[in-house]
């Protein structure tokens, strides 16, 4: 019998890192970074770093421009092992990413690929029907398979990280999804969001918290809580990614929802302890 198999669409960017003692006011002014760097980045590209470290075989699926960040988000994720397919961007997505030390983030959209043009890939076709999850993030191209990932019959899973509860763009995610994960940074009343959601018909609903770990709501209403993992904090970029990675993996195997949160967790310490969205960009970047 073959190992459970994950289908993700969304993005894969390159990104500029830029290490703040605070955030910028919004006022003409100069500031000195800590740090700087250039690494892989993009929410399908995190999970899809993680469940390739977690021995879950995925296939990721994002547009890339013929250009240099192309060719290096490519070779990045083929040097870490991941299973991809690459369809034609007319530009590669760039993000430059203000952090400060505590996990605070402005991110600066530089290029964001729309959808694809014509008709789906047949091999993109084939992965979805193949897999056993489909991950779809918020991106145009996603937004584009929503519909065959519906007809299907396989569970979608979506992630909106930090969705204030009435942004129009994500409702077409929402109404597909069988299994919806967010952050609170956004949110009034996380919980009541996460119940509003399972009684919308997802089978839980997750929502990260930070250094104060998660809370999910199972299909019983069961409210759930889980710490997060002490680590020594590098770069919180990829940590939700791989929280989603590590829930996702430990559910395939057959753990409970509380299970799968613990192993959510422990996954996602995996990325705090890097400035790489996974600790498999290491050795590569």
């Amino acid at each position: 019998m073959s190992a459970p198999a994950v289908f993700i669409a969304g993005p894969a960017s390159w990104n500029s890192i830029v290490v703040l003692d605070r955030l910028p006011e919004p006022t003409p002014h100069m500031q000195f970074a800590e740090a700087s760097w250039e690494t892989l980045g993009g929410t399908s590209a995190g999970k899809a770093l993680s469940l390739t470290s977690l021995a879950t075989p995925v296939t990721l699926y994002a547009l890339v421009g013929a250009d240099d960040a192309g060719d290096r988000v490519r070779a990045a994720l083929t040097a870490a092992g991941v299973d991809a397919l690459w369809g034609p961007g007319e530009e590669t997505e760039r993000h430059l990413n203000l952090m400060t030390r505590a996990g605070e983030r402005v991110s600066l959209y530089l290029s964001t690929p729309s959808a694809a043009d014509g008709a789906i890939p047949d091999e993109v076709r084939v992965a979805m029907a193949d897999a056993d999850v489909v991950v779809l993030d918020l991106a145009e191209e996603p937004r584009r398979l929503l519909p065959l990932a519906a007809g299907s019959g396989r569970p979608i899973w979506i992630d909106v990280h930090d969705y204030d509860g009435a942004a129009e763009y994500h409702r077409p995610f929402l109404a597909a999804a069988d299994a919806v994960f967010c952050n609170a940074d956004k949110l009034a009343d996380p919980v009541d969001f996460l119940r509003s959601r399972v009684a919308a018909g997802a089978s839980f609903a997750v929502c990260t918290l930070g250094a104060d770990g998660a809370v999910a709501v199972d299909a019983d209403g069961t409210l759930h809580r889980v710490p997060a993992v002490p680590v020594d904090v590098v770069d919180t970029n990829g940590a939700g990614d791989g929280f989603f990675a590590g829930v996702l993996a430990a559910r395939l195997g057959g753990a409970s929802l509380a299970q799968a949160l613990r192993a959510g967790a422990h996954s996602a310490s995996a990325s705090l302890g890097s400035r790489h969205l996974h600790p498999l960009l290491d050795a590569v970047l």
